[in-house]
Order: C-alpha cells, then structure tokens, then sequence
C-alpha cells in the first residue's frame, strides 16, 4: 500500500481524466471526483469519464505541418491516456484524428476504473475542496458547477473568472499585407509601454465599408444553445449586433478613423479602419479589436478576408460568444498552474484558459507530472516554449499581453498553434540554398519548428523526467 497522501482531482473530463492517469502511473495515490450523474450538466448526457460533448474530434494529427498534430505526438511520447484511447478507437477522418466518442469514453473510464492507485468517488464537491485535502487539481471545465466557480472567485476577485468567452478573432502577424496596412496608435499616443506605433491598421473606403456592413448582417450566423442565455452586455457585443444597429455604428465604434493617417496614402483619410493589436508577447499573433463575433467559422474567414490587408489572413483563432467558465491564469496561476491565493489548489483543462480536447487533456497531463513530483519533494518545470506543450502553458500562465486600453481582462482562451511558440532564428531555406517565399516558406517555417519541438521535448525528457525518457 502506497504511503503518499493522495491527490484529490476534481472533475472527471479529458484534463481530470488524464492528470489521474499520470498521477497513477508515478505512484500517486488518487482520488478522482466527479459529480455526474449524481449532478448532470446541460451539455453531457452519459456518466462516462471524458465525455465528448461537441465534436469528435481531435482535429489534425499532422505532427509536421500543424502545431496540435504537434501536440498530439509529444502527449502520445508521454504516455498520454487520452491519445491511447483516441487511437484506439479512432474512426476514419482523412488527415485528422476523430474517435468513436461511446468508445473513447468507455476506454478512458474502464482504464482509471481499473488502475489501482485511482479511486473514482461520484460526487459534486460544493464550493472550496475541505481545507485538509493539501493537493488538489481542479479540472472542472467550461461547465463548472455555480458553487466552486462562486468560490474560487470569493478567493480570487471577481474579475479573475470569465463566464462567457466574447472572443476576437486573432491572425498571424505574419500573413497580414502590410503594403496595405500600418503601424500607427490613434493620435500617435504613446500611453503606458507604447510606442504611438502599437496597432496594424486597414483601411477602408466607403464602398468598401458599406459592403463589409451588409456581408455582417447577412452572414450565417450560430445561435445561442438554450442553457447559455443571450450575455450580451456593454463592451462584448458581437460586431454583426453593432451592425444591425445602424450603418455607422461601428465608424463611430471599434472602426472609427479618427486620428489615423493611412502610411501608404496620407492624402486620402480612410472612411473606416479595422485595428489589430499585439496578443502575444512575442508578437507573433494580432487580434481584431472589437471583433467579437457569432459568425460562424466560415462566414468569418470569408467577411473577414475582404478587408484590404486581410486577404490572405491565416487566423490562429476565430471568434465567439459562449458559455464558458475559466480563470484569468496569467494573473492568478503561478508557472505550475497553482492558485496563488491557495497553492494547495492546482488546476487543468479548460478553465486554465486553453480551447479544445487535445489542449485540454495537454494541460492535465502536465499538471499531473508536475503534481506528482511535488508529492515526491521534487520540483519540475514546465517543458520549454518551443514545445507545443511549453507553448501552450506559456500563453496561459504568462506569454498573454494585457494592454492597458483592453481593460480589465484581454486575456482569452487559445487553441494551440505555431503563433504561440518562440520564432526561429534561422530563415529556412530550400535544399539548393535558396531563400523561400509564399506557401513554400510557411511549410518549411513549420516543419522547423516541430523538429525543433522534438528535439527540445526529448532533451526536456531527459533532464526532467529520466522515467518518461525510456
């Protein structure tokens, strides 16, 4: 019988799930809290452990080209549950990984149910986990129950823990085409940090803006799920509401032109400008301020793409407007994922402040390894950031700029991808030596940053978990 204490994990999805596994497996003792179905939720309808609720999923398994089949091949050389059972029970997907869910579930259930170390205890932790549990790791989700989100906001200040995402759309830096576009803050304001240079600017003319607004209101639009209400409120609404509301709405709103001089053709004062300002500290990724949005995916990348220097935009992330629970990690995580206002606390998966499944079950295998360590007397870093893992930890727990005119909170969830990791410091270059361009300097910008991702991965194996290294 194990003599550690044991580590109490607190909701039972795809970064609970996980976190238990990888505990376990280095000898932790674990108890595994989930509240269905002694406490349904709107979204699941099995009592299975890391239910699928939306897709089936796992999205592109390309580890070359595309930076969550990155994801996917670092979690599978760590011993991932969750990329074991999604193999497993894999279904045909072309060039993505998607799963028989019923079965994906039952995998991940029967293996925990059967793992000696991990105990599965159906039940709906209300409020704070009891004072003499000393380890624990929240992985309760976007769904979180309304009693422990009440009470890790008593704990953290109301502004730390989001209740609905009122997500802008966000694009690589580098796909923006900056013959059209400019550097310039309105008026040239400096403000705390700046420059008076700090947003890329696009330009519109009034054909151009009046065609913008009509494609906004027309466009096909998701609507919200019946548990999530309408959380419209002031500062969020999505751009298409602003729109319906009148056709200069949004030239008096988030593309007004005031105080901008077009670089290219300053005799001409643009009729509306969209502005992009800096997301990412290593300022690789841009969003679309104010540009928030209920278009569906298609629908945003068309609209969006018609604005002069977006045409070729490679978007990191669109938008949204949902329900969904997280913190506001960069302020109150530490770099291993702890509260600071109660270390005893450590959390995973979605409230984190990561998007989608494979992410999700990334942060929970991580904070496993991590919490496992810690029960051991031992102290393990985070992977570096030119891991996908690194990198995904890196946004949550710091890499996010907060701009002082952003408000409060300009922290948003993220789907991994090559935005969040650190730029090479070489040019790839073709075979024969020549320099690359267009598409051809994408593709091979991104093979260099997954072989560099291996390599750092497989050092980081060695010198911080030796037992996952063999």
């Amino acid at each position: 019988m194990s003599t550690i204490p044991p580590v109490h994990v607190v909701g039972g999805g795809l970064a609970g799930s996980e976190a238990a596994w990888q505990l376990a497996r280095a000898g932790v003792p674990v108890i595994l809290h989930e509240m269905r179905p002694v406490r349904g939720t709107d979204a699941h309808r099995t009592e299975g452990l890391a239910e699928l609720v939306c897709s089936n999923s796992f999205r592109s398994d390309d580890a070359e080209t595309n930076a969550v089949g990155l994801l996917h091949a670092e979690m599978r050389r760590m011993d991932s549950l969750i990329m074991a059972c999604a193999d497993r029970n894999q279904v045909p997907a072309g060039g993505a990984l998607a799963v028989d869910r019923d079965g994906f579930s039952a995998a991940v259930t029967a293996a925990l149910e059967a793992q000696p170390l991990v105990t599965v205890l159906r039940e709906e932790i209300e409020g704070l986990p009891p004072a003499e549990w000393d380890s624990v790791i929240v992985a309760t989700g976007p769904l979180t129950s309304p009693a422990l989100a009440e009470a890790v906001l008593k704990l953290t200040g109301e502004s730390s823990l989001a209740f609905f995402d009122a997500i802008a759309p966000i694009v690589h830096r580098d796909s923006i085409d900056m013959t059209k576009a400019w550097f310039q803050s309105r008026y040239d304001k400096t403000g705390p940090g700046g420059t008076g240079a700090d947003y890329i600017n696009c330009p519109m003319n009034r054909e151009q803006y009046e065609g913008f607004i009509a494609a906004l209101i027309e466009g096909d639009k998701t609507a919200f799920k019946e548990w999530e209400g309408t959380p419209y409120f002031d500062g969020c609404l999505p751009i298409e509401v602003m729109a319906e509301r009148g056709p200069e709405t949004l030239r008096h709103g988030p593309m007004k032109p005031m105080g901008l001089t077009n670089a290219h053709d300053p005799a001409v004062k643009p009729y509306a400008v969209v502005q992009l300002r800096q997301d990412n500290a290593l300022g690789t990724l841009y969003n679309m301020v104010g540009f928030q949005t209920k278009l569906k995916y298609g629908e945003q990348s068309r609209i969006f793409r018609t604005i002069p220097g977006l045409e070729n935009a490679e978007f990191a992330r669109l938008g949204g407007l949902h329900r969904n629970t997280y913190l506001n990690s960069p302020r109150v995580l530490d770099p291993t994922l702890r509260l600071k206002a109660e270390p005893r606390l450590r959390f995973a998966g979605q409230i984190t402040g990561c998007e989608g499944y494979v992410e999700s079950a990334a942060i929970g295998l991580l904070v496993g390894h991590i919490t496992a360590a810690e029960r051991r007397g031992e102290t393990l870093a985070p992977p570096p950031a030119t891991t996908a893992l690194g990198a995904l930890v890196n946004h949550i727990t710091g890499g996010h700029i907060e701009t002082i005119d952003a408000g409060p909170r300009s922290f948003q969830p993220m789907n991994v991808n090559f935005g969040l990791f650190p730029p090479l410091d070489f040019a790839p270059k073709s075979e024969t030596g020549k320099k690359l361009r267009g598409p051809e300097k994408a593709v091979a910008k991104k093979r260099a940053m997954s072989a560099r991702a291996r390599a750092d991965l497989e050092a980081w194996l060695t010198n911080a978990l030796p037992a996952a290294a063999e």
